[in-house]
């Protein structure tokens, strides 16, 4: 049996009449920059995380480049950003001037560990990202404490946690600003590249609004040097049909979620991470001797599971099981295979900005995602328990 990683047409082609219907629509309209499309799924998207103001952008990573720039960060600054995630993350911080300074993950969530973060603050600190990875929250009271303490800017890099939420609250909306991807392997997935800024302060926002169109306003007036970062209102329409749906896809992915949980916890060597991580007391690492650790979703958090990420100890074992489960039709990522540390394009870092992430280092020997789309089947659900438990690296 096939069991892709991710099947995109799974979710849209049963959508085709009411996308192709939207197509038309932008077609008919002659607006294929800006308007009302894009201003509508803005509105949307905001009131959905609890923002009050949303802007698209060309994508999650322009989404947090323009926050930046929103923000004035610049050369001789230093901003705090997770070792173990995408790299879209740290590059926007370069691509500034500025200076990451990466931060150590908890082994639990794998998210920004808070006290790694404090410990990494000098004087030209000037913001903290914290990256909502896989779905599950950053521990943002941590995370906001340390932002107060020491008067930084928090950009909350949500592309992978739209709908999340934290203590009630939702992801992107706690920061200065918050950060969305639309790409397709996205759990709100558009038809190309596409994301979006969101936050609170009105200043802020129009300053966004503003870098978005090259830094103009009134038009071939300019105030400062901005880009080229306008949402296409061709994907917010497709998108709009999409976020109808949202609140389905995520409940099927929570299920999926839970089946493996129940399913594979069951297995010899197999455990569930513990329940509290860097958000409490409890930083133990996995317990005793399992071979594999399945993620959980910490008591306080939502979680959205864009990824189901397990980690596979000892050396090896875990590039055995990606190959076992290719052999058997599983697809599976490895998310992700070096730390921002250990980027080529980051050794000209000082030596201070690149060290003390041992944690990150681990993960990413031991890290590896399995399907979790909402449209898996149990029957497909089944076949990678079986497989699993068949792995020969296990007991």
């Amino acid at each position: 049996m096939k069991v892709p990683l991710l099947d995109v047409n799974a979710q849209n082609l049963p959508l085709e009449e009411e996308l192709t219907a939207a197509f038309t629509r932008v077609l008919h309209s002659g607006r294929f920059i800006m308007g009302p499309e894009v201003e509508a799924l803005e509105a949307e998207v905001a009131e959905f995380v609890g923002a009050r103001h949303g802007i698209g952008v060309t994508s999650g990573t322009d989404a947090i480049l323009v926050a930046l720039m929103a923000l004035d960060i610049g050369p001789g600054d230093e901003v705090l950003c997770p070792a173990f995630t995408f790299f879209a993350t740290a590059g926007c911080i370069s691509r500034t001037g500025a200076t990451p300074v990466f931060v150590d993950a908890c082994p639990g969530c794998f998210n920004l560990d808070p006290d790694d973060a404090a410990r990494k603050v000098t004087q030209r600190t000037k913001a903290i990202i914290p990256v909502h990875l896989f779905g599950q929250s950053a521990e943002m009271d941590a995370v906001m404490t340390l932002a107060r303490e020491h008067n930084l800017h928090v950009i909350e890099d949500g592309a992978q946690a739209i709908g999340a939420r934290y203590r009630g609250r939702g992801c992107g909306a706690m920061g200065d600003f918050g950060t969305y991807s639309f790409f397709p392997s996205k759990n709100l997935g558009g038809f190309g590249d596409g994301g979006m800024v969101v936050c609170n302060d009105d200043d802020l926002a129009e300053r966004a609004r503003i870098l978005r169109m090259h830094g103009s306003k009134p038009k071939y007036f300019h105030r400062e040097v901005g880009g080229n970062f306008r949402l296409d209102p061709l994907q917010a329409a497709l998108l709009r049909v999409k976020l109808r749906r949202y609140g389905d896809y995520t409940r099927a992915r929570q299920e999926n979620a839970a089946y493996y949980t129940g399913k594979l916890s069951a297995l010899p060597g197999v455990v569930v991470a513990p329940a509290r991580c860097c958000c409490g007391d409890d930083r133990e690492e996995s317990p005793g001797e399992a071979r594999v650790v399945l993620p959980t979703c910490c008591e306080h958090n939502e979680h959205i599971w864009n990824q189901f990420t397990l980690r596979v100890r000892g050396e090896g074992r875990r590039d055995a099981l990606r190959e076992h489960l290719g052999t058997h039709g599983i697809g599976c990522e490895i998310y992700y295979p070096l730390t921002m540390d250990q980027q080529e394009c980051f050794t000209n870092l000082p030596e201070r900005s690149r060290t003390g992430n041992e944690t990150a280092h681990l993960l990413a020997t031991e890290a590896l995602s399995l399907p979790i789309y909402p449209e898996l089947t149990r029957e497909m659900q089944d076949h990678v328990v079986t497989v699993l438990e068949e792995f020969p690296g296990g007991d």
